[in-house]
């Protein structure tokens, strides 16, 4: 009977575990491993001691090469996952960066509403009358000026030597009363004392009920040339201040 000699376990060492080698230094272990494997199988099996050592190293080696190749595999999958990570937070840092808006404090104040100034006060003719001047085109152009501000029209027929003219004139002249003319009205003096038939005719257009003239004649016109009242009918205020103002303000609206 075959005698064996048993030998010695060796002690003093304790195993070492295993740690996890990169994918570089597998490779190589694994591909010895199945060389190795190729190698027994390639040989057959040999002497009882180093027959019963062949399979273990071959169960070994597989299982060598099944732990690796899940391993690459996962060292494979990483890889993406951590290229990807840093563009993945640069998108999302941008992404959640606010987005400054505009600021609307350099923006122009609002100008302030334009105010409709009053128009100039119209001119203001001086005492007496001139016989001299175009009535007709006087008349015209007081019509147009009382169209385009909305005045009225004040037609004042007298003569240089009539007294009365004289005093409504010197009403005229007031402040109060010039400043009453020239708000509300376009005055326009036509002489009818002298032998001017287009002046004449002028009067008997404005004021065309005839008979014997009482100067002054003042005739309210409108805009359109339209009367609207005539002192040859209804009678001449009173030739103060209070009498002409208080008809100024009755038909200056």
């Amino acid at each position: 009977m075959t005698s064996r000699i048993l030998r010695p376990v060796r002690t003093g060492r304790s195993a070492r575990p295993r740690s996890a080698a990169p994918l570089g230094t597998r490779l190589p272990l694994v591909a010895a491993a199945v060389f190795a494997a190729g190698l027994c199988a390639a040989c057959g099996p040999s002497s009882g001691s180093a027959g019963s050592a062949s399979p273990t190293t071959a169960d070994a080696s597989a299982q060598a090469l099944a732990a690796a190749v899940p391993s690459a595999s996962e060292s494979t999958g990483a890889s993406p996952s951590a290229s990807a990570s840093p563009s993945a937070s640069a998108t999302a840092q941008a992404s959640s960066s606010p987005t400054p808006s505009r600021s609307r404090s350099g923006s122009a104040a609002p100008k302030p509403a334009r105010t409709s100034a009053a128009p100039a006060p119209a001119k203001v003719p001086g005492p007496g009358y001139d016989s001299s001047a175009d009535a007709q085109k006087q008349i015209d152009a007081a019509l147009a000026a009382a169209k385009a501000d909305g005045r009225t029209v004040l037609l004042d027929f007298g003569a240089n030597w009539c007294g009365n003219c004289k005093a409504a004139d010197k009403v005229f002249a007031q402040p109060q009363t010039a400043a009453i003319l020239g708000a509300s009205y376009h005055l326009v003096k036509i002489d009818i004392g002298g032998n001017s038939s287009a002046n004449s005719a002028l009067l008997r257009k404005y004021s065309p009920s005839g008979g014997t003239y009482t100067m002054p004649v003042l005739v309210v016109v409108n805009s359109s040339g339209k009367v609207r009242t005539d002192t040859h009918a209804t009678g001449n205020p009173s030739l103060t201040a209070e009498g002409i103002n208080a008809f100024l303000r009755k038909w200056a609206s």
